[in-house]
């Protein structure tokens, strides 16, 4: 059973998990996943890869 408070902080979680998301974006970093086992990036741009350089940057 999920309780008021328990609503509430995954609320809150999930906002500040969005504005992560869109602070990286802005500053060029991308954002990271695990999907299935698989680490998935997805780049300021949008692009949704499987591999990405980090000493390109």
């Amino acid at each position: 059973m999920v309780t008021k408070i328990s609503k509430k902080l995954l609320k809150l979680g999930n906002i500040a998990v969005k504005k992560a998301q869109e602070k990286n974006r802005k500053n060029g970093i991308p954002n990271v996943y695990c999907l299935n086992g698989k680490i998935i990036f997805e780049l300021p741009n949008g692009e949704i890869t499987t591999q990405y350089n980090f000493h390109e940057r």
